[in-house]
C-alpha cells in the first residue's frame, strides 16, 4: 500500500516537474522571440507534453492519431493554420484596420489573419495564459503531424504509402466528394491514422465547416504534408513573437483601457456614486434571471423558470432571447461591446429602473442613491483575470481628481473541472491555490453549501486550484492535490488572479473597502479523473443549465438582499 503511495506521489512530482519545465520554456522562447516546435528550441516543450500526458490530449503519447483532442485543438485554433509554416504571435498591431480578415476560432475569442499562403498572425490580447494556452495546442498538433509523417513516409527519399496518395488525391479534388468517394476516403484516412474506419467515419462531422465540409481530411493532409516537407526537406515550422507583442505584454494596456471604458459609461450614466456589484459571469445568466420572468410570462404559463432557462439556452430560441434582450434594455441594463481588445464585453444593469417582481421587493423602500449597479463581464482567460479585476477596482481618475468606486461585492459564476463529482455539480471555494507557485488565497465566500442545497444537485466545499492551462492537467497531478491534505475540490484557471487583484485592492491598496463581500461558486464541465469526462468529451448541453441558474439566481439574492 505505502509502494503504491509512493509510486502515485513520484508520479505526480514528475508531472508537476513536467508542467513547471514547459512553462519556463515557453518564457524563454517568448523572450528569445521565435523557435521551431519540431526543432531542438522545441525539445522541451514535447518531451513535457509526452511526459505529462494530459488527459485532453488522450493518446498523445501513443502512436495512433489522437482525434477527440485535435478536435478540442483545432476549435481553439484559426481555420487554415494546419497550411501555415509560419506562425506569428502579435499584439493587436492594426491588422482590423486593413484587408486582412479577422479569423475568429469557434472556441477561443481571439483575432488571427491569414497574412499569406505560409503565414497566420494570431493576436495576443489576454496575457501570457493566451501565450500558454497557444504554445500547448501548438506542441500537441505538430507532434500529431509527425506521426502522420511516421505512418506515410516509407524511406529517406520522402516516398510514401498508397494511403497518402489516395488521401492527397481526395484531397485535391476540385468537386465535391460523392459519399463512395469520402468513404473511401475515409478508410485510406483510418490506415493513416491508426484507427478505426468507425471511429473516423463518427467524428468526421465535427470538424465540417461552411466553408469546408470536407475539412477533417484537409487538416489530416496538411498536417503530414508539412511534417513531411519538414523532415525531408528541413524546411521547419517556425513560431514567432512580434516586437511589439514582447514590449507590452504585462503592462495592462488592454486592461486599463477596458476598465476607463466601464467607468466611464458609469459616469455618463450618473452611477459612479452608486454601491457597485462586480459579477464576472457569462452574458446572459443575470439578465435572463433579472428580466425573463417579466418579458416572457406569456411563455412561463405552465412552466418553471428553470424550463424556460433550457428553452432559452437552446439553438432556436433566438426570437426568445431577442424579447429579453429589448426589455432589459428598456429596464436598466447597458451593453458594452468590447473595444479594448480584451475580449470581454459588460453589461450594466442599474437597478433603479428595475420593475421586475423577482428583486424588486428587496429594494423598494431604498433611496434611488443607494440602490445596486450590478457591472457583469464576460469571462476573463486566465492571468488576463489580474489585469481586468486590478484596472477595474483601481480609483476613476478625471481631470478634476480621484473617484474612488463603491464597490460593495464581486461576485464569480463560473465553470470548471471538478475532482469528486461530475458535469453539472457545484463547487463553493473556500479559498485558492496557484498551482506551480507558494500562492494561496484563502477567503470567507458569500456563498455557503446550504445556500445552493435542496435542488437535486451535488454540491462540494472546499479549495479549488488555478491552475496555469487546463490543457496540461493529468491524472496523476490532479490526484495527488485531490487525495493529500490540500483538499482540492476541483480545477479552473482564474480565481487566484481575481483573488490577487481583490485581496491587493482592498487590503493593500485601499481602493476598494476592506469590507468588500466575495461570492464564488462554479458548476463542473467536467471531471478530469473520470475517463471520458474531460474537456475535449464534448460540451455539457443542458446538464449546466441548472446550476448555472440556480448559483445566478443566489449572487442576485445576496446582492439585493445587502444592497
Amino acid at each position: 500500500m505505502t509502494s503504491q503511495k509512493l509510486k502515485g506521489r513520484t508520479r505526480a512530482q514528475e508531472s508537476s516537474s513536467a508542467i513547471e519545465r514547459m512553462y519556463i520554456t515557453m518564457r524563454h522562447l517568448f523572450n528569445r522571440g521565435f523557435y521551431k516546435p519540431m526543432g531542438v528550441s522545441g525539445d522541451t516543450l514535447r518531451e513535457g507534453l509526452l511526459t505529462l500526458r494530459p488527459e485532453i490530449y488522450g493518446s498523445v503519447a501513443e502512436e495512433k492519431v489522437e482525434l477527440d483532442g485535435l478536435l478540442y485543438v483545432i476549435d481553439r485554433l484559426p481555420i487554415g493554420i494546419e497550411e501555415c509554416r509560419y506562425i506569428n504571435l502579435t499584439s493587436e498591431e492594426g491588422y482590423k484596420d486593413s484587408h486582412f480578415k479577422a479569423i475568429v476560432p469557434p472556441k477561443r475569442r481571439r483575432n488571427c489573419y491569414r497574412i499569406d499562403e505560409e503565414q497566420m498572425n494570431i493576436e495576443i490580447t489576454r496575457g501570457r495564459s493566451e501565450i500558454y494556452d497557444i504554445l500547448t495546442h501548438l506542441t500537441f498538433l505538430f507532434v500529431e503531424s509527425h506521426k502522420i509523417m511516421n505512418r506515410v513516409v516509407i524511406n529517406e527519399e520522402g516516398n510514401v504509402t498508397r494511403d497518402w496518395d489516395k488521401l492527397e488525391k481526395a484531397v485535391s479534388s476540385k468537386k465535391e466528394l460523392t459519399k463512395a468517394q469520402r468513404e473511401v476516403a475515409l478508410t485510406h484516412t483510418a490506415n493513416i491514422l491508426g484507427r478505426t474506419f468507425q471511429e473516423v467515419t463518427s467524428i468526421y462531422n465535427s470538424f465540417s465547416c461552411p466553408e469546408n465540409k470536407e475539412r477533417f481530411l484537409h487538416i489530416i493532409y496538411w498536417l503530414g504534408k508539412l511534417a513531411i516537407d519538414e523532415s525531408v526537406n528541413e524546411n521547419k515550422r517556425i513560431v514567432t513573437f512580434s516586437p511589439v507583442l514582447r514590449e507590452r505584454l504585462g503592462h495592462h494596456i488592454h486592461g486599463e483601457r477596458w476598465a476607463n471604458s466601464i467607468k466611464n459609461k458609469l459616469e455618463e450614466l450618473d452611477l459612479l456614486d452608486r454601491p457597485i456589484h462586480v459579477i464576472s459571469a457569462n452574458m446572459h445568466s443575470v439578465m435572463n434571471t433579472m428580466y425573463a420572468p417579466i418579458a416572457l410570462k406569456t411563455e412561463l404559463k405552465n412552466k418553471t423558470t428553470f424550463d424556460i432557462y433550457e428553452l432559452l439556452s437552446e439553438d432556436k430560441s433566438d426570437k426568445l432571447r431577442a424579447k429579453v434582450e429589448k426589455l432589459a434594455l428598456q429596464k436598466g441594463m447597458t451593453y458594452i461591446e468590447d473595444q479594448s481588445g480584451t475580449n470581454i464585453n459588460v453589461q450594466i444593469f442599474d437597478s433603479a429602473n428595475y420593475t421586475g417582481d423577482t428583486y424588486a421587493s428587496f429594494i423598494k423602500d431604498v433611496k434611488k442613491e443607494d440602490k445596486p449597479v450590478i457591472i457583469v463581464m464576460d469571462y476573463a482567460f486566465g492571468e488576463q483575470a489580474y489585469e481586468t479585476m486590478d484596472e477595474l477596482l483601481k480609483p476613476y481618475v478625471k481631470p478634476d481628481g480621484v473617484k474612488y468606486l463603491n464597490v460593495k461585492s464581486v461576485s464569480l459564476m463560473g465553470k470548471a473541472g471538478i475532482l469528486e463529482g461530475g458535469k453539472g455539480d457545484i463547487m463553493i471555494p473556500s479559498a485558492h491555490v496557484f498551482e506551480g507557485t507558494a500562492d494561496n488565497y484563502p477567503f470567507d465566500n458569500g456563498l455557503k453549501k446550504e445556500d445552493l442545497e435542496g435542488q437535486g444537485i451535488d454540491i462540494y466545499e472546499g479549495a479549488m486550484i488555478t491552475v496555469l492551462g487546463t490543457s496540461l492537467q493529468n491524472r496523476d497531478i490532479l490526484k495527488f492535490f485531490h487525495d493529500s491534505t490540500w483538499n482540492v475540490i476541483g480545477l479552473e484557471m482564474e480565481g487566484a488572479h481575481y483573488q490577487k487583484a481583490i485581496q491587493s485592492a482592498s487590503k493593500l491598496r485601499g481602493s476598494i473597502s476592506s469590507d468588500v463581500k466575495v461570492n464564488y461558486a462554479y458548476y463542473a464541465s467536467d471531471n478530469p479523473l473520470e475517463t471520458g469526462s474531460t474537456l475535449a468529451s464534448g460540451g455539457l448541453g443542458t446538464t449546466g443549465v441548472k446550476p448555472t441558474y440556480l448559483i445566478t439566481e443566489k449572487i442576485l439574492e445576496q446582492i439585493f438582499k445587502e444592497g
